[in-house]
């Protein structure tokens, strides 16, 4: 599903208009976008929590060459499923 189709379907579920489905969506990507920034986790009883973890410095690999290359330390966004929606996915 991607964002479009997403937006028809809020719009239909809740039957507002597509233009409020889309700003709402909007606005609830944008609030996660900036909560997550902060290094705050967002969670969603039932659904799942996004979070920031930090990722230390490691050694890799240069695919090109077989060179080794430091990597240096950085943060990343995680999303980790709630129960609910583990559950869900597993009945099928």
């Amino acid at each position: 599903m991607n964002k479009s189709e997403l937006v028809r379907a809020v719009s239909e579920k809740s039957g507002s208009t597509i233009k409020d489905a889309e700003k709402f969506l909007d606005s609830f990507v944008e609030m996660i976008i900036d909560t997550v920034k902060k290094g705050e986790e967002v969670n969603l009883v039932g659904f799942g929590s996004f979070f920031v973890t930090d990722r230390e410095e490691r050694t890799g690999r240069n695919f090109r060459t077989g060179a080794l290359i430091q990597i240096p330390a950085s943060k990343a966004v995680r999303f980790k499923a709630g129960k609910g929606l583990r559950d869900c996915v597993a009945k099928r």
